[in-house]
């Protein structure tokens, strides 16, 4: 039989009221008071999703671990901050956890105790339905899985701008470095790029095609396969990398193997993080607003499940710099 507020009111000896207040984490009561009884409420196995709509008070901003590197920073850092304002605007809790499938998650997920998920980049489909399992409202941040509702941004597009334009600058052997394809936002990079060669009635050429590892040293990893394109002949005159961490350790090298860019190699990124415009020369990047990418994912968790678009798609731009423009 399902726990209610009213068992709960009774093993605890506080007032429906007062039990309904302290689940709701709303205002009136102390801290021991609120962590007595949401601790018997756990105890007794109460299902906190009971919550009405609209009484969201904690989101829980999830990370896969393996985006908790210092390459992917850059991009969700920015996207939590937008996920912060958004709550903070609202008074609603935010709270930071970093999961994986090798770990405790549902148990790490309850010990911040929070009324819906905001799950950001990829996660394997596996932890995703542990995770809507718990009842909870749940939104995907640049991911996308049948089914659930989602944020992304137009990676398809971006992938499609990127190559048009190294296309229009006259490149005709492009190169792609790409990630896992199995991340919805890799994959969706890499059809962009497939089209624009498409639409300009160029052959792909799978040799140009490069997915990197993805254990390993990133930069080793990202040198070897700048060097194994470099030494086709003939030699790519453009690359497109799936990220800017990508581009920028891909320019670096081509750098110190005596390569003048754009002259020789025109380098395109993604995500426009930082230091793409501070890059020497400043990287090309298709830009992604990250903050609005974050307080969007917020806005969508709070919307009625009946109301709103399942799936989101945010606009994303191509800033072209240095790095691929010869003018």
């Amino acid at each position: 039989m399902a726990v209610t507020i009213r068992d709960i009111a009774r093993a605890t000896g506080y007032s429906i009221g007062t039990v309904s207040r302290a689940l709701k984490n709303q205002d009136g009561l102390t801290d021991r008071t609120r962590e007595r009884i949401c601790a018997v409420a756990r105890e007794m196995g109460y299902d906190f999703a009971k919550l009405r709509e609209g009484d969201v008070r904690r989101i829980a901003f999830l990370l896969h671990r393996q985006h908790n590197t210092q390459s992917a920073s850059p991009f969700y850092l920015p996207v939590l901050h937008g996920a912060e304002d958004a709550c903070r605007k609202r008074g609603i809790a935010l709270s930071f956890v970093v999961v994986g499938p090798a770990e405790p998650v549902l148990d790490l997920v309850r010990l911040h105790q929070p009324d819906a998920l905001l799950c950001a980049g990829f996660f394997e489909p596996e932890l995703v339905a542990a995770l809507r399992d718990t009842g909870k409202p749940m939104v995907l941040l640049d991911m996308r899985l049948p089914g659930y509702r989602s944020v992304n941004p137009d990676h398809a597009l971006g992938g499609y701008l990127a190559t048009r334009h190294l296309i229009r600058q006259g490149r005709r052997r492009i190169a792609m470095l790409t990630g896992p394809l199995a991340h919805h936002s890799i994959l969706e990079r890499y059809r962009g790029f497939r089209k624009a060669l498409f639409e300009a009635r160029m052959l792909a050429d799978p040799d140009l095609e490069v997915q990197l590892p993805s254990i390993g040293n990133s930069l080793d990893n990202v040198r070897q396969a700048v060097d194994a394109l470099l030494a086709r002949q003939p030699r790519p005159d453009a690359l497109f990398c799936y990220n800017d961490s990508t581009a920028l350790a891909a320019m670096r090298h081509c750098l110190e193997r005596g390569l003048k860019i754009p002259h020789d190699i025109a380098i395109v990124g993604f995500d426009d993080i930082s230091a793409a415009s501070s890059a020497i020369p400043p990287l090309s990047s298709v830009q992604i607003d990250k903050d609005l990418l974050g307080r969007m994912g917020v806005e969508s968790l709070l919307e009625k499940a009946d109301s709103g678009s399942l799936e989101q798609t945010l606009a994303v731009q191509l800033v072209v710099r240095e790095s691929s423009n010869d003018d």
